[in-house]
């Protein structure tokens, strides 16, 4: 049966790597292939019986695949239909989970009851923004967005779009994160004087929790005020992971502990035995209580009960799923008398996970948790002679640390090799003494607690600051090829399979009970780190306009270097385009320093993410228009203004800036985007321009200064395709074959214009635009210009590809 689970789990796998969704009816093709496998059971001949095994296996893999798929037609078929974005619907729905307080309003879930408005379509489940409402000319920044609750039922007009993200190599896939947690409509509250709540609670289970999870958030704000590291006790107690800054974050990341600051397994475990040993030691001392049921059944279902609650009021992820289910085989066997293997339970538990969640196994989590739940038993289950305590943990803290390291670099490009040290501490500070004394303080009148879970934590968070700031407290790298982690997880595995003579056999014939060569194991890792990703040869430029949304940040590469033009926008305080996209983009290619960054101008959506970069990977030398006293001027060590007649060679490739003439730094009245460095980057192949944000004025001087310069491969469209730039003289001049727009998905300043379209397809140029492609990756090679896209090279069902 362990089989059959495996591949009716790889067969939902397979169904998320589709870029179509297959036709249900092949599903009766399942029909046969079962009463096949049934028919060979029945002969006991050894060659029908593997057959048979054969025939079951590919029969669950296929029911894997078209459960998966059953699930998602399902899913998608509630949508919101294009005619319907960006227009104004009245709704009638309830707070669904926990709402999001930010510094622009804040954010909800929010299940639809009822359309008001005519005609209109909506899913069932919206992510909805309530933003403050700006004032320009008054004191203060604007009205503050009403309270809401979980669970409150209101009467709201919003305008919606489809689930939208930028698709990178290495990026976060935001579409299918929106599938899983069946979030198929994004938008925001618009100001109506109708919008109302309507009533205060709407009375069913899961509401009921939001709202209970929510109480006890905010009574630890209110116990906790000004506490550092009260974020960190409200994510143990109820789930809400954004409660911790990001600052801290980045602390467990280094330090290898960020899954005990979440509800991990480990703790949902730990409640569940707790309950169990208590519930257990007080009913047997119940004469009459112990004839009505035995104790150890009264225990199991107390111990259970336990996993579940804590499991729901942290908000049921995968390794508080994985671990419930789990020990409901447990108590199941236990219950039943019948004793199960480690294996057959982590197989049930895998069953259940990705019946109820297919999507599932695209998580981290997912991955992580069974990963090193399944190395865990490999150390410890069916061993010869018996583990020791200090002894079994080392082993068992051994075998986690080596088994996550393929996955860790596959799908974060980093490990933290500090992270055996840091658990060691953490673990047991953690999961004995902060973890209790937080569930005891959601209790009311027990808010005390907090203090001294507080005291402990932020001892223990010394210490790991103190690792986190060790200069090589991460290991950072490319990422490694698929067969290259395959090849590494098989190699762990052969490492840490048992080895040595049996006690029973040492003084007998001697033979191995053990598998021989197990360092052979190491040779198979290998792999993950030295083989390279590929990089561009002599004369050649490998280009990456990235998906940022409405912004720009493109990477340059040579043969021996590298440069970022722009870096994106800023989302928020602690998020933006270069921690989300820019630093993953160039840390999953393996590119460990930037020999030049150009933020060509001020504005946001060009320079928000320039810090972020410049934190995270060393910059030799920074161009920009800036002002001496700009952040991102002070923030860099080696750093000159971009002015016209600049050039250089990397490789056999030569840069050479346009624009802006250096008169212009001297002129007060020119706006931010006529001093937007203009690069020309030129091959053997082809060339490019980025002419950033310049408009018209600044189109005009370049023509006038320097016209035959301006002929291009490639034109990154100038300011995003605003009406204001792409004047036909300069569109003609440039004459380029491939023209790209970087904008976001349904901005609000209507980027792309069609008649700035028009200009370029009256010239017969290709056009491509980041909201609808991704990223476009451009190769300057062999006297020819190779494109790819990356929603065509990562093409998923659930994507979404219309031109808007």
């Amino acid at each position: 049966m362990r089989i059959c689970i495996l591949a009716f789990a790889f067969g939902v796998g397979l169904l998320q790597q589709q870029a179509e969704l297959p036709e249900l009816l092949w599903a009766w093709l399942l029909v046969p292939g079962a009463v096949g496998a049934i028919l060979l059971w029945r002969y006991r001949v050894a060659i029908l019986s593997i057959t048979a095994k054969i025939l079951l296996a590919l029969t669950f893999l296929g029911a894997g695949f078209f459960w998966a798929a059953a699930f998602a037609q399902w899913r998608l078929a509630d949508a919101l239909p294009h005619e319907w974005e960006g227009r104004d619907i009245q709704l009638v729905g309830v707070v669904a989970e926990l709402p999001q307080v930010n510094e622009n309003g804040l954010r909800f879930a929010f299940d639809v009851e009822q359309v008001l408005t005519a005609d209109a379509i909506v899913p069932r489940r919206v992510s909805l923004a309530w933003y403050k409402e700006r004032r320009k000319y008054a004191e203060d920044s604007g009205s503050v967005p009403p309270h809401m609750n979980a669970g409150e039922r209101w009467r709201i007009t919003v305008r919606l779009k489809r689930p939208h993200g930028s698709i990178n190599p290495h990026g976060f896939d935001f579409e299918e994160w929106a599938l899983e947690r069946n979030i198929r409509a994004t938008g925001y509250v618009r100001k109506a004087d109708d919008n109302l709540r309507l009533d205060e609670m709407v009375n069913e289970p899961a509401y009921r929790i939001e709202h209970l999870r929510q109480e006890i958030r905010e009574r630890f704000i209110r116990a906790l005020p000004d506490h550092a590291y009260a974020g960190v006790l409200i994510a143990l107690a109820v789930g809400d992971q954004r409660a911790i800054p990001g600052g801290q974050w980045q602390v467990f990341t280094r330090t290898g502990v960020n899954h005990l600051m979440s509800i991990s397994g480990l703790h949902v475990t730990m409640v569940s035995g707790l309950i169990f040993a208590l519930v257990y030691g007080l009913w047997r001392r119940s004469h009459r209580l112990a004839l009505w049921l035995p104790a150890r059944k009264a225990a199991i279902i107390g111990g259970l009960a336990a996993a579940c609650g804590y499991a729901l009021l942290a908000g049921f992820a995968v390794p508080a799923q994985r671990t419930v289910y789990m020990l409901a085989a447990v108590a199941l066997a236990l219950w039943l008398g019948r004793f199960t293997s480690a294996t057959a339970v982590l197989a049930w538990a895998l069953l259940a996970v990705v019946v109820l969640d297919p999507w599932a196994v695209l998580s981290p989590g997912f991955w992580l948790s069974f990963g090193a739940m399944a190395f865990i038993m490999l150390v410890t289950a069916g061993r010869i002679g018996r583990m020791h305590g200090l002894t079994g943990w080392a082993r068992v803290q051994w075998a986690i640390t080596l088994s996550l390291i393929p996955l860790l670099l596959a799908m974060f490009q980093q490990i933290s090799l500090v992270s055996p040290i840091a658990n060691a501490i953490a673990v047991p500070l953690v999961s004995l003494v902060v973890v209790p004394l937080t569930l005891l303080a959601t209790l009311p009148l027990l808010d005390f607690m907090l203090l001294p879970a507080h005291m402990v934590l932020s001892g223990c968070m010394e210490m790991l600051r103190w690792m986190s700031d060790v200069p090589q407290a991460v290991w950072s790298q490319h990422a490694p090829p698929a067969w290259a982690v395959a090849a590494g997880m098989a190699g762990i595995v052969w490492m840490l399979l048992p080895g040595g003579l049996g006690p029973g056999l040492r003084g007998g014939s001697g033979l191995a009970t053990g598998f021989p060569a197990r360092w052979l194991g190491a040779i198979a890792l290998l792999p993950i780190f030295l083989v390279l990703p590929p990089k561009p040869a002599s004369g050649e430029l490998w280009l990456t306009v990235l998906d940022v949304g409405q912004g720009l940040a493109v990477v340059a590469r040579t043969e021996g270097h590298a440069l970022l033009f722009d870096t994106g926008p800023a989302f928020s305080p602690e998020a933006d385009s270069g921690n989300r996209t820019i630093v993953p983009f160039l840390r999953g290619e393996g590119i460990k320093h930037l020999d030049a960054m150009i933020v060509t101008h001020a504005d946001s959506d060009h320079s928000g993410g320039a810090l972020s970069v410049l934190e995270a990977v060393p910059v030799e030398w920074l161009v920009s228009s800036l002002h001496a006293d700009h952040p991102i001027q002070l923030a860099a060590s080696n750093k000159r203004q971009c002015r016209a007649g600049q050039s250089w060679q990397w490789d056999g490739v030569r840069f050479d800036m346009l624009h802006p003439v250096e008169q212009s730094y001297s002129n007060p009245r020119l706006k931010t985007n006529a001093l937007s460095c203009v690069l020309k980057i030129t091959t053997i192949h082809g060339s490019v321009l980025l002419p950033a944000d310049i408009e018209k004025q600044s189109e005009y001087q370049l023509l006038a200064n320097d016209g035959n310069a301006l002929s291009s491969t490639v034109l990154v469209a100038p300011h995003h395709g605003s009406k204001t730039s792409s004047t036909t003289e300069f569109v003609r001049q440039v004459n380029p074959r491939l023209v790209v727009f970087t904008v976001g998905y349904r901005n609000r300043f209507g980027h792309p214009r069609e008649e700035v379209m028009e200009r370029y397809r009256t010239l017969g140029t290709t056009l491509l635009r980041s909201d609808n492609d991704g990223a476009i990756l451009l190769r300057f090679a062999d006297n020819t210009l190779a494109v790819e896209t990356s929603r065509a090279l990562r093409r998923r069902y659930w994507q979404d590809t219309e031109y808007r």
